[in-house]
């Protein structure tokens, strides 16, 4: 008797390996139970994800191959991998041995199931027998077709798919992309067909965003004359006051400048740094400075601008097109809206009131000049031509909301409304006009209104009473819907209203002195148009959370003045029985429409229009402060000679930065040494630099640290060492590094540099830094290094390059949106705040220049190329392939292909073609005139000054060969003092060419190319070094305020205390309190909490003196000058309802719960104490 018996498949897989025969795997039986088929998606997914180790053909590949692979394609062709088999082998000759093993149905392909629930059967595949590929044994081969299976018709397919796409190359990659990738990933890396249209497109990229918003502007003289005029009146007005602060503003702006922007930014696509750099002559008005002290000096030094009304018209341009747009699609749909209720009524006279209507909501639509005003002629329309119903389809429908108005108009209440005398819009034009004599007098008619309502009783308005109230609801209703009588009315109330404030009794308690909303919680009858600040975004914070109540009315006299004007103008002269009653409804209908409708609904554009003001003046502010963060020079040397002081630093030479962040200990306080090009070069721990402890270990770790760092600035002989100021410890470190200093030049001078003769040690702000750091560019740019070296790298950065620093967290991450600027830019959207940024980059990249050789080398400085004009991050990143790519360039020319004629055309004069970077070991030639700000259609013009003012020097301009020609500028630039003798405006009257400002801007430009125009960088004063190492601001830590620290020691004679940001904080026992300082009596330990009092601040010696006395703390601190000139404080009074729920929440001494003990008695202190108490 033999028993079948089977093995693992492990075993088997031995006993082959090891050549042993005799033993097969049994054939699996016909009714063996097969593998269950498992539902999951993680094979699908595995197969559609594109991440597959292999490629189609079998080849192995790495994920960077893979990556790479998707990324870019493949780099040889397509029909290389794929080759025809020409021979084809008989089915028959497969045997028996290529049968799959027991394996071979673990994975197994989900069936699929036909429209009637079928399986559906596959068609069996023929298996071909293996080819035998050259160079590739037979038993290779095998193992991979066990492996892969067999692939012949997978490639047949690839092959007519990569056929089929052959003709549009790229939508191969575009589709590869797509499937491989989520659609974030290639936002992210702007890779969707979207960007890539956007590249190819030879527009500047902002101007393509701006009109995919927008829509294409209509070109035509009239429109840009009605634009140019709008805007004129928009920067000329109140509007835009907050635009520009205490700044001047009253300067006049010429509307033909404005007219002339408009046309290059719509026909010729110029973006505002080229318009601002080379086409001044066409918008003076809006470029130039009324400073005459700058005037004056124009030849001498042009400094940075903001150039913030180029930047005001662009973003009214804006606002003009979209409101334009708006109005086209608006018409569109009053045309197709009247069109269906003109086939749908069929009442001849309700016909001729709405062709009458449609026509007048057409031309106050076409008149229209403001969102607000668009939205009046909106409301008005949607009033009279409501939305049609559209029927839902399910089980379920919305319950209908229907207004009262159509309720009425439904029930043919319309007539009785129109025989009340004037329409809305005959009020509107009676109120705006002081006479209208076509439209008559009006007549009551001998029937009184109660006559006339009789005849239009319903179910739904059963008495006359009804019926008018009903009607004079509806002509309430189209009064404060009329364009024209908001028109009017909103002009009177934004000039006449007055906000008013106070606290609502939880503000009371909240609000002090020191409080933000101190100064705005009792303002009187403030009018709007005095809000030129962001003190409304506090007001209306307050409100939200219930701390001041807001009123925004009508003074008295101006409400009556209002009400008299409009009954004037609505009321009938008739003095007959009949006509008062008319007048009475008439009254009752203006008071409805005034009082419920028009006056409300002023109140609120009040309202939104006090934030839009306020958020302008922010924005503005946010901007300055940006401004000055990015305009500031990079540091320089202190040299004694003055002449190499003005080093431009283009020298790759001449500037390295050691910067050093401090560390707890984990992480360790780390030293990094950055090249001039702000390359990490070598990185050094030191965590017991700065010990303090006394200890025998401690002091030789603390040696061995500063042996250390003293060997690191040997070798790298920094100009500067950057100390982030994070924390008071910093001073300690500092104070270490100037001890390793001395110690190198008392120890080793024969060691030192004389580079660093005039070493400097510096403070640094790490609020960008520590951006850096936990932001994905630092993971991209330095991936191998720690937290701490990202940040001391960014530190040293932006000691080297500010603006390049400030870009790097512009990316798709926009980190710098978390740099906090401005104690009220929680305010701003984050949309908001980086149009502020984007607009500020833009104009200060474009001034300081982009070094193209510099970034192709290292790829850190590519991060402002977004910034310069007519490129943007989909357009910046195609051309930083193309410049890696090429290494170095040597023209500008070089850079008109890959930018287009028009985008090169406004970002040529701000890039920066030297001998930086890879460039600088060539020997080939580069035109002088590629390292400045003068633009290639300006080159000739460039050269015909240089060689006139070599004329004017003996030598004939046409006596000149070719080479002396080409030398002409390497000449004015040797001496310029010829240059210095050329008059501007005389040269631009002899070529017969408005050019005096570019000509202005050649001349200085030939004696120095693209001189650093930045504010030269200034350390940190005192002042801002205590700021900055104390964490603290100015309204935390001022003197009068009331703070709370802890105490740390008790001495005989004072209390030493901190801060929580370790500030040390003092307590002389004379301020302790008013009864003396008594060690034995002190009821005060180590640990408590201290209440106290600034008395004042001493910033050198970073201590801040407090006082406990409750007489000094109970005195009322002293009154900020800085009132807002309405305030006027009054005394809280309580009403009825309050003193109601004050002494309602004072009988609640505990805390509402269940007691079950039955002594238990609900009974305050005091009481508790009587009912103790023995009785006597």
């Amino acid at each position: 008797e033999t028993e079948d018996f089977e093995l693992d498949e492990d075993d088997y897989m031995l006993l082959q390996d090891n050549n042993i025969t005799g033993i097969t795997r049994p054939k699996p039986p016909e009714n063996k139970f097969k593998r269950l088929k498992k539902a999951g998606r993680e094979s699908e997914m595995d197969g559609r994800s594109g991440f597959s180790d292999h490629d189609g053909a079998g080849k192995s590949r790495t994920a960077e191959e893979t990556v790479r692979s998707s990324l870019f394609g493949n780099e040889e062709p397509f029909e290389e991998d794929f080759v025809e088999e020409d021979q084809q082998v008989d089915e028959d000759e497969v045997g028996e041995d290529d049968m799959d093993d027991e394996m071979g149905d673990f994975i197994v392909d989900e069936e699929e199931i036909d429209v009637n629930g079928q399986v559906v059967k596959r068609k069996k595949v023929k298996r071909k027998p293996l080819r035998q590929a050259a160079g590739v044994s037979s038993s290779a081969l095998q193992e991979a077709h066990d492996i892969f299976g067999d692939v012949d018709e997978l490639l047949a397919l690839r092959k007519q798919e990569l056929e089929r796409d052959a003709i549009n190359s790229g939508e191969l990659r575009g589709n590869r992309l797509e499937d491989e990738f989520e659609p974030f990933i290639l936002a992210e890396k702007y890779m969707t067909p979207k960007d890539e249209q956007i590249k190819e497109t030879d527009i500047p990229e902002r101007i393509q965003l701006s009109e995919e918003l927008t829509g294409h502007p209509i070109d035509g003289d009239a429109n840009s004359e009605e634009e140019s005029v709008w805007i004129h009146n928009q920067l000329t007005g109140d509007g835009f006051l907050s635009l520009f602060g205490k700044e001047q503003v009253n300067r006049e702006i010429h509307q033909s400048d404005i007219v002339n922007v408009l046309n290059m930014l719509h026909t010729h696509k110029f973006e505002v740094p080229f318009i601002a750099m080379y086409r001044k002559e066409s918008c003076l008005s809006l470029v130039k400075d009324n400073d005459a002290n700058e005037q004056a000096n124009e030849e001498e030094t042009r400094k940075m601008k903001w150039h913030k009304l180029l930047w005001a018209v662009q973003t009214l341009d804006r606002k003009w097109l979209l409101l334009q747009k708006r109005k086209v699609a608006l018409q569109i749909y009053y045309e197709r809206r009247y069109d269906d209720e003109k086939r749908r009524i069929d009442d001849v006279t309700r016909q001729a009131l709405n062709r009458q209507l449609y026509h007048s909501i057409i031309d106050a639509l076409k008149e229209a000049k403001s969102e607000k005003e668009v939205e009046d002629v909106d409301a008005k329309f949607n009033l009279h031509f409501p939305p049609g119903e559209v029927e839902e389809v399910g089980q379920f429908k919305r319950p209908k909301r229907k207004s009262l108005y159509s309720i009425c108009h439904k029930a043919g209440l319309w007539e009785v409304a129109n025989q009340f005398g004037r329409s809305a819009e005959q009020l509107g034009q009676h109120l705006t006009l002081t006479r209208i004599p076509e439209a008559g007098e009006l007549d009551s008619g001998k029937d009184s209104p109660e006559d006339v309502a009789a005849n239009f009783t319903c179910a739904m308005f059963e008495t006359s009473q009804d019926v008018l109230r009903g009607a004079r609801h509806m002509a309430a209703v189209e009064i404060g819907c009329e364009p024209i009588v908001k028109k009017h009315i909103r002009g009177i109330f934004m000039d006449k209203a007055v906000v008013s404030t106070k606290p609502t009794p939880e503000g009371s308690s909240v609000i002090d002195t020191y409080h933000q909303l101190s100064g705005v919680e009792w303002l009187q009858e403030k009018p709007l148009s005095k809000f030129g600040d962001a003190q409304w975004l506090l007001i209306q914070k307050a409100e939200e959370e219930k701390l001041l109540k807001v009123t925004i009315t009508l003074p008295e006299d101006a409400k009556k003045a209002l009400m008299s004007e409009a009954r004037e103008n609505y009321l009938s002269d008739c003095v007959s029985k009949s006509a008062q009653l008319w007048d009475e409804q008439r009254k009752m209908i203006l008071d409805d429409a005034f009082l419920n409708f028009l006056l409300p609904a002023m109140e609120k554009e009040a309202r939104s229009l006090l934030t839009a003001k306020a958020k302008c003046f922010l924005s503005m502010e946010y901007g300055k402060q940006f401004w000055d963060k990015v305009s500031v020079a990079p540091w320089k040397k202190k040299d004694a000679d003055k002449k190499d002081a003005d080093i431009d630093l283009d020298d790759e030479s001449e500037l390295r930065v050691m910067a050093c962040c401090w560390g707890p200990g984990k992480p360790a306080t780390t030293f990094v040494m950055l090249d001039s090009s702000g390359e990490l070069v070598d990185v050094l721990y030191a965590g017991s630099i700065s010990l303090r402890s006394q200890g025998v270990a401690e002091q030789q770790r603390k040696r061995n640290d500063q042996q250390r760092v003293l060997k690191f600035m040997t070798d790298h002989s920094p100009h500067v060492v950057c100390v982030g100021a994070s924390n008071l410890n910093c001073r300690q470190l500092k104070d270490d590094i100037y001890e390793v200093i001395f110690k190198m030049v008392e120890d080793h001078p024969r060691d030192v540099n004389p580079q660093m003769e005039n070493f400097s040690i510096v403070y640094g702000d790490e609020s960008v830094p520590r951006l850096y750091e936990n932001s994905r560019i630092s993971s991209d740019q330095l991936p191998a290094q720690s937290a701490i070296v990202k940040r001391a790298v960014a530190l040293g950065r932006y000691l080297q390059n500010p603006l390049a620093m400030v870009a790097t967290l512009c990316g798709p991450g926009k980190e710098i949106l978390s740099w906090k600027l401005h104690p009220l830019e929680q305010f701003l959207t984050p949309d908001e705040k980086y149009e502020v940024v984007e607009q500020v980059m833009v104009d200060a990249t474009n001034q300081i220049g982009f070094d193209v050789n510099l970034a192709a080398s290292h790829e850190w400085h590519f991060s402002t190329l977004q910034f310069v004009a007519g490129l943007g991050p989909r357009k910046a990143s195609a051309l930083q392939k193309e410049l890696v790519r090429e290494g170095s360039i040597f023209s500008r020319k070089e850079l008109v292909k890959p930018l287009g004629r028009k985008v090169f055309m406004n970002a040529s004069g701000f890039l920066r073609v030297r001998r930086s970077g890879a460039a600088a070991a060539s020997a080939q030639i580069i035109d002088l005139l590629e390292d400045t700000r003068i633009h290639p259609e300006s080159y000739a013009l460039a050269k015909n000054l240089a060689k006139d003012v070599c004329a004017a020097d003996g030598l004939e301009a046409n006596e000149m060969d070719d080479d002396e020609q080409e030398m002409a500028i390497e000449h004015v630039r040797e001496k310029q003092d010829q240059l210095d003798r050329l008059d501007i405006d005389e040269y631009s009257r002899s070529i017969g060419d408005d050019k005096r400002e570019t000509l202005l801007d050649i001349k200085l430009e030939l004696k120095c190319g693209f001189k650093d125009r930045r504010t030269p960088y200034a350390e940190p004063s005192p002042d801002e070094e205590f700021w900055l190492l104390s964490g603290e601001t100015e309204d935390n830590i001022s003197d009068g305020r009331i703070v709370q620290v802890t105490v740390r020691h008790i001495q005989d004679n004072r209390i030493i205390c901190t801060f929580d940001s370790g500030l040390k904080a003092i307590v002389m026992g004379d301020n302790y309190s008013d009864d003396g300082f008594d060690l034995e009596s002190l009821q005060l330990h180590e640990g408590d909490v201290l209440t106290g009092k600034i008395k004042n601040v001493n910033k050198n010696r970073f201590i801040v003196y407090l006082t406990c006395k409750q007489s000094e703390m109970s005195r009322w601190p002293f009154s900020r000058s800085n009132h807002d000139p309405y305030y006027r404080a009054q005394k809280v009074v309580l009403t009825q309802d309050d003193k109601a729920r004050k002494q309602k929440e004072a009988k609640k001494h505990f805390k509402p719960r269940m007691i079950v003990h039955p002594h238990f008695q609900n009974l305050t202190a005091e009481e508790a104490m009587q009912v103790c108490c023995p009785v006597e």
